[in-house]
């Protein structure tokens, strides 16, 4: 019998569990397994964040070529990249008749803008570093000798004098207020041999702003590299062997380079030339000096330099210059390198290979 001072009988048996008590039991049942989850994800995540990001690769087609980027990024950029390449298009591009330059020439404004300024200094410096040899004011003459058209006719020295009197760096000139002035408003300016490498620069530059380290921007075959590649090593761009046939779509390499942290850009005339019926052979390089197509060995100029817009800009005036001059420009500057393929026979078909400033 119970004790009635005492509700609880001694001999009774209770489950030792009280409803108070219920809530931590099913706590305890189910809590390791929560605890366990928890602790994978939190693995999961932590390993995630630590992991290497991926390799992004990017492609598309830009300033009348196209373009292939790689760079190692969490989030893809491609949208952004082709916004800052538009932003070059519509300040540099001649084909783009509501671009900078375009309303420029057409003596539609004399305004410019933050990038066309940009180039346009470069170019200057470049102009009078190679004594004339790079000149964004030669496109007179390279239409003349058939090139962008080709109608079959070549200026005769009467028509090569008077396209000289619309050329010359030194005649186009920036105002204090940004503005650009010519000295004849015939005068046209032509970007095309330092746009694309400058391009190049703009996208490089804005993956470098994301914080982004390991990179390969090309445009057309001008590069900037940065880090490493996929494989962790420098990255490897070819350099094309010249050909005699302008019609070929054929390539075969004639070598590879290992490079990082720089840039590179590639001039060449062996696939842009035509021959004329009495067999005369006219390459696209223009000597603005002169007002002809150049006439030596140089077959192919690939510069390295800090950026692209530089190694575009010297790699074409090393075409103009030739071999001797282009070796000078090198000695003056350590902070470029060259390789140049050279015909020492000037039959183009033998070829010899230097490399300067490696």
């Amino acid at each position: 019998m119970s004790d009635p001072l005492n509700p609880i009988d001694p001999d009774q048996k209770f489950d030792p569990l009280t409803p108070a008590d219920a809530p931590k039991s099913q706590w305890r049942r189910w809590h390791l397994p929560v605890l366990a989850l928890f602790a994978i994800a939190s693995y999961l995540i932590i390993t995630r964040r630590n992991a290497p990001a991926p390799y992004q690769k990017d492609e598309g087609a830009v300033f009348g070529t196209f373009y292939h980027i790689t760079y190692q990024s969490r989030q893809q950029l491609k949208d952004s990249i082709e916004a800052q390449l538009k932003a070059v298009d519509q300040s540099l591009s001649m084909f783009n008749p509501t671009s900078t330059i375009s309303r420029i020439n057409s003596g539609e404004s004399t305004q410019t803008d933050s990038l066309f300024r940009t180039v346009f200094r470069l170019a200057q410096q470049v102009s009078a570093d190679t004594r004339g040899a790079f000149d964004i004011t030669v496109a007179p003459l390279v239409n003349a000798w058939g090139f962008g058209f080709k109608n079959g006719t070549l200026p005769d020295s009467a028509a090569v004098d008077s396209l000289r009197t619309l050329i010359g760096w030194q005649r186009v000139s920036l105002s204090t207020d940004g503005s650009l002035r010519r000295d004849d408003p015939r005068i046209i300016l032509d970007c095309s041999a330092i746009a694309k490498g400058f391009g190049v620069d703009v996208v490089a530059n804005y993956l470098r702003a994301q914080g982004i380290v390991n990179y390969m921007v090309e445009i057309g075959g001008e590069v900037v590299v940065s880090g490493v590649n996929p494989k962790g090593e420098p990255w490897h761009v070819g350099i094309n062997r010249p050909i005699d046939d302008p019609e070929s779509t054929a390539s075969e390499l004639d070598t590879i380079l290992a490079i990082t942290d720089c840039a590179m850009a590639t001039s060449g005339n062996y696939r842009n030339f035509y021959t004329t019926e009495d067999g005369r052979r006219v390459a696209h390089t223009i000597d603005p000096a002169t007002g002809y197509p150049v006439q030596h060995s140089i077959l192919s100029a690939t510069v390295l330099a800090p950026t692209c817009a530089q190694a575009d800009a010297f790699a074409t005036s090393f075409m103009v210059m030739g071999l001797d001059s282009a070796r000078a420009i090198l000695a003056r500057h350590p902070e470029l390198s060259a390789y140049l393929i050279y015909d020492s026979l000037a039959n183009y078909r033998t070829y010899s290979t230097i490399v300067e400033n490696q």
